[in-house]
């Protein structure tokens, strides 16, 4: 399973990571096109595909509950984006407008994007550490 859990942590790492700078580089055009995300339900509906996805894959592929805070950590991720796209799949479109607006972007994008860029350094640094 170590190599599950090394796998998933470098690849969710560094895509946090190379995301976090992109929209750091790309500020205004990220909030508009998160803007327009918002207002478009058959998008967030592909959306919730694409997590739903991305959830099970991890869920199916690393299920770990033990063994210490990393891969109990990637555990959670796979929940949670796995639980967020059933409630873009399920919750009816108003709901899941709100559901995605409803994180103040535009004010806190700076704290969104360094907490998701600390996170991706973690998950990086535990996954290449061991080399």
């Amino acid at each position: 399973m170590i190599q599950v859990t090394t796998f998933l942590s470098r690849l969710i790492g560094l895509f946090a990571i190379l995301l976090a700078i992109t929209l750091i580089t790309h500020r205004q055009a990220t909030l508009v096109s998160l803007a327009a995300l918002g207002r478009n339900p058959p998008l967030l509906f592909i959306l919730g595909v694409v997590w739903l996805a991305v959830g099970l894959a991890i869920v199916l592929g690393h299920n770990v509950w033990s063994g210490g805070t990393w891969p109990v950590v990637l555990t959670l991720i796979g929940w949670l984006i796995l639980i967020r796209g059933l409630l873009f799949l399920f919750l009816p479109p108003a709901a899941s407008i709100s559901l995605f607006t409803g994180l103040p972007f535009g004010l806190l994008f700076y704290l969104y994007t360094v907490i998701f860029l600390v996170f991706g350094l973690y998950l990086t640094y535990s996954g290449f550490h061991d080399l």
